[in-house]
């Protein structure tokens, strides 16, 4: 099962009002484990950067000027998440911004119903509780030390751990036998093996002594007399 757990960072909240994405971070798993292939890319926005926004991502204008526009990497960002679940943290808002920046393109708009949106999960499982990303990494214990501003690629790794968390652990499945070279791991029939030489005995000659001096004293009828 492939997943990608992705965030995005924008000049603001609507793209309708010319908002536009400045950054886009996303992690692959496949069966909930981390791959190690990723996707990175800073954007130029086209417009100039709001200061509401540059105080939540610390991107600015001088910085995000060299880089490419969306029609630019658009192509390579839907490559790389084919046709994989897309894990987000209030998935409403990237879903819609990255819709947004397909339809400039003429893309094909990502069905909503592939986002795996964790504030709702969250939400619904701890009603009443903070549900923001920092608010989950503290119920959690995942660290979050270096998130001193947004940023997509980071907030995506983080949210990688905090979605395991979510749907059960860091560890959802685990097998008891490891998997040999060449072999298939085997979870449900294994039963072990006789040892090649039978392990010594732990009893010292005064303790075995000591036992069957005990032994003497119980009678005819013992269980260790008669074997049973």
């Amino acid at each position: 099962m492939r997943e990608i757990v992705l965030d995005t960072e924008t000049t603001g909240f609507e793209p309708e009002s010319g908002d536009r994405i400045v950054e886009i971070g996303a992690i692959e798993l496949i069966n909930h484990v981390r791959t190690g292939k990723e996707y990175h890319q800073y954007i130029n926005p086209e417009r100039s950067m709001p200061d509401g926004a540059f105080q939540v991502h610390g991107l600015g204008d001088d910085f995000l000027k060299d880089f490419p526009v969306f029609k630019q990497v658009g192509q390579a960002f839907i490559d790389f998440i084919g046709d994989a679940r897309l894990v987000i943290h209030n998935a409403a808002f990237d879903m819609k911004f990255l819709n947004a920046e397909l339809d400039g393109m003429g893309l094909p708009r990502l069905p909503y119903d592939r986002a795996i949106d964790t504030l709702a999960i969250a939400r619904s499982k701890f009603p009443g509780s903070p549900a923001s990303l920092d608010a989950l990494c503290r119920r959690f214990g995942v660290d979050n030390a270096a998130r001193t501003k947004h940023g997509a690629l980071l907030d995506s790794e983080i949210l990688a751990e905090v979605y395991l968390e979510l749907i059960g652990g860091r560890q959802p499945t685990m097998s008891l036998v490891s998997q040999r070279e060449g072999q298939s791991t085997v979870q449900g029939n294994w039963t072990p093996r006789p040892r090649p030489e039978p392990l010594p005995s732990r009893l010292t000659e005064e303790e075995a002594a000591a036992h069957a001096a005990f032994v003497e004293t119980l009678g005819d009828g013992a269980i260790w007399k008669t074997g049973g």
